[in-house]
């Protein structure tokens, strides 16, 4: 036999050995799928440890709300104590019939006040008190009623008044009084802080029969 036959037939049955090697190790190879396609349990979250775990989130850019303890607003604050330079809790109190002067007038007082650096606890109106006027003719007994007064009551809380500085701001005040309105001045009390709710003596007849 040629020898250049031999040749070729040795290398052709070198490389169906090596075909032959190749498909077993193919068949005992297993295979591998995509987790996807059926290979990962249904219980199994292959996505949670992926770089896009997140995207569509919008909670984390809105800023948290800090839930505040709600105050007792119908508790009365400590009052300040008066010393040799300045006073303590002062109300200045200012009534009238005509709401509206009322009002500016408590304005002008309140704007002053910023100006000459008085520091003002509060600002606040008093119930409204309504005061009947009645009449009896000059025949017969039976009464009516002429007119009808609304007093109007403003308060202007101020903290610490300097004393030199009282008689100047008092001053100012006085000549800036409008026609028909009252001003006053005085220490703020207990009395006073108790003033500011209305009265209702039905719900207090019940709390009463409630106690006993």
């Amino acid at each position: 036999m040629n020898p250049v036959f031999r040749k070729m037939q040795v290398s052709l049955t070198q490389q169906a050995s090596v075909l032959n090697k190749a498909l077993t190790l193919c068949r005992t190879i297993p295979s591998i799928q995509h987790p996807a396609w059926g290979t990962a349990s249904a219980n199994e979250r292959q996505y949670r440890d992926m770089p896009t775990h997140g995207i569509g989130s919008w909670r984390h850019l809105l800023r948290r709300r800090v839930q505040r303890k709600k105050k007792d607003k119908h508790q009365m604050k400590p009052l300040v104590a008066a010393t040799d330079i300045a006073y303590g809790t002062l109300n200045v109190k200012v009534s009238g019939y005509d709401m509206t002067v009322v009002e500016r007038y408590t304005q002008y007082i309140h704007h002053l006040c910023n100006r000459l650096s008085i520091r003002v606890a509060l600002c606040y109106a008093l119930p409204t008190v309504t005061t009947e006027v009645m009449l009896m003719p000059e025949q017969g007994t039976k009464l009516y009623t002429d007119a009808v007064l609304k007093t109007h009551e403003r308060v202007v809380q101020l903290k610490s008044l300097n004393t030199t500085l009282c008689p100047v701001f008092m001053d100012v005040l006085l000549k800036n009084q409008p026609e028909g309105v009252q001003l006053s001045v005085k220490e703020h009390t207990e009395a006073d802080y108790k003033a500011r709710f209305k009265a209702r003596p039905q719900l207090e007849e019940l709390m009463a029969q409630i106690n006993q």
